[in-house]
């Protein structure tokens, strides 16, 4: 997407969100912070309570979408290369360490110690590990087992903040994953990928509320859009689940360059986090992270105003 188109699409969005706004967006009052780290907020008319998640001071899930940016890198040096660069970059709050990309993935002793080596060199940022599975979209097959046996090392003796946990992996892998994380004081992320279609909005809802019921502190889905209805159907399933049902954070995204507007309107529409590039993207339709902070700016910006 050229730069002029981009930030056209950011001033569209500012439009929107006047009209949501006035409509019936949800308001987030912070109060007291709990010994987790989790703030617990009421939002909209019916008062529920979203745990806002705060992190090394980044509060997840107030004000503007948090920015996160990828690794990509197959080999240790150039992902502690990358790292350092985005460790640089005031506007990237989550520093996504994709295990997947690695050469050596399936080492999972090699892994632990390379997420401490991130860890480390992330000290204001808050450091997310994922494991794309090929069958969501990743770079590397690996069984349900060999999956969790992974997880299970990192916690033991690796280091993040953040987790990702693919919900349709065992879900006896999946509890398990959550409930040693949650005793390590690791946060989940618990996700799904439909790398060919968008469900209907009714089945996202379904999956982000099932991703809640296991305990996910954030609640992820992305989907493929074959036209705009697609965008719009994501768009309009995170603003019902967050109005509705969400207890915890969304990060709702809709792939390619047709879902780019999913990306900016998360103030909007309830999505908490939102997926930049620095270099080369990690999924269809990421955007330069500087160009996307920008919008996100603006959006926030204007929507104070109203």
């Amino acid at each position: 997407m050229k730069r002029r188109e981009f930030m056209k699409s950011g001033t569209a969005l500012i439009a929107g969100g006047f009209i949501l706004k006035n409509a019936s967006a949800a308001i987030i009052h912070p109060n007291s912070l709990t010994s987790s780290g989790v703030t617990a907020a009421p939002t909209g008319e019916n008062k529920r309570m979203i745990k806002l998640l705060k992190v090394k001071g980044i509060s997840i899930g107030e004000g503007a979408p948090k920015l996160i940016v990828p690794t990509t890198a197959t080999q240790e040096s150039e992902v502690l290369d990358s790292v350092r660069q985005f460790a640089a970059i005031k506007d990237i709050d989550v520093v996504e360490f994709r295990l997947d990309f690695l050469i050596n993935a399936l080492d999972k002793g090699s892994v632990a110690r390379m997420t401490r080596q991130v860890a480390d060199l992330l000290p204001d940022k808050v450091l997310l590990v994922t494991f794309r599975t090929q069958a969501e979209g990743g770079a590397t097959t690996i069984s349900d087992t060999a999956y969790g046996d992974l997880y299970l090392e990192i916690l033991k003796n690796g280091k993040t903040d953040l987790l990702d946990v693919e919900m349709f992996r065992s879900e006896t892998v999946v509890r398990n994953i959550v409930s040693q994380a949650h005793r390590q004081g690791v946060a989940i992320v618990m996700s799904s990928h439909d790398f060919k279609k968008t469900p209907p909005k009714e089945e996202l809802i379904r999956r982000l509320r099932h991703q809640q019921a296991l305990g996910a502190d954030i609640l992820k889905i992305a989907t493929m859009p074959h036209d705009s209805g697609d965008v719009l159907s994501l768009m309009n399933a995170t603003w019902e689940m967050h109005h509705q049902y969400a207890e915890r954070p969304l990060l709702t995204m809709s792939m390619k360059g047709l879902g780019v507007v999913s990306r900016l309107s998360g103030e909007l529409t309830g999505s908490a986090l939102t997926f930049g590039m620095v270099g080369k993207p990690s999924a269809p339709g990421q955007i330069d992270a500087s160009h996307l902070h920008q919008v996100l700016d603006v959006i926030h910006q204007a929507s104070q105003s109203v």
